[in-house]
């Protein structure tokens, strides 16, 4: 029997990663929003609500190359709980630094191979990217109207 290989592209690889890494904050209890502008000028990937309050951030790494060039990462980390970068089943993981989580995805689901030690928010920035969040999220349903 002939095995058939896939190669995704980088795009592909990104969009797999994200949808999987969303479905699998869903499934957590987590309200995930993609793209989600910071009040840094930082874009994140995936931001998410959970179900107390606490807000998650997920950067999508498609490639090594992709890792190696984009260090933004520590901006993300003043404004969210909990930090994790979210990969393919396929990137070397063991590059990763050690201190942020690990969230590994492909298209249809995720999981969290490490947790990032909790770093809470401070109660005026929570408030302030809590209702950032609402609001982006309220707009981009009217979109679909």
């Amino acid at each position: 029997m002939d095995v058939i290989s896939l190669t995704l592209s980088r795009p592909e690889t990104t969009n797999a990663v994200t949808r999987g890494a969303a479905r699998l904050f869903v499934a957590l209890g987590y309200a995930p929003l993609m793209e989600v502008g910071l009040p840094n000028g930082r874009r994140a990937d995936i931001m998410a609500l959970g179900p107390r309050g606490e807000i998650a951030i997920a950067e999508v790494k498609s490639s090594l190359d992709d890792y190696r060039t984009d260090r933004k990462w520590g901006a993300y980390l003043a404004y969210c709980d909990a930090f994790y970068f979210a990969v393919s089943p396929e990137f070397p993981s063991h590059i990763l630094p050690e201190g942020p989580g690990l969230i590994v995805a492909d298209a249809f689901d995720g999981a969290v191979l490490r947790e990032m030690p909790p770093t809470p928010l401070a109660g005026a920035r929570r408030k302030a990217l809590t209702i950032a969040f609402g609001r982006l999220a309220a707009g981009r349903a009217l979109v679909g109207c």
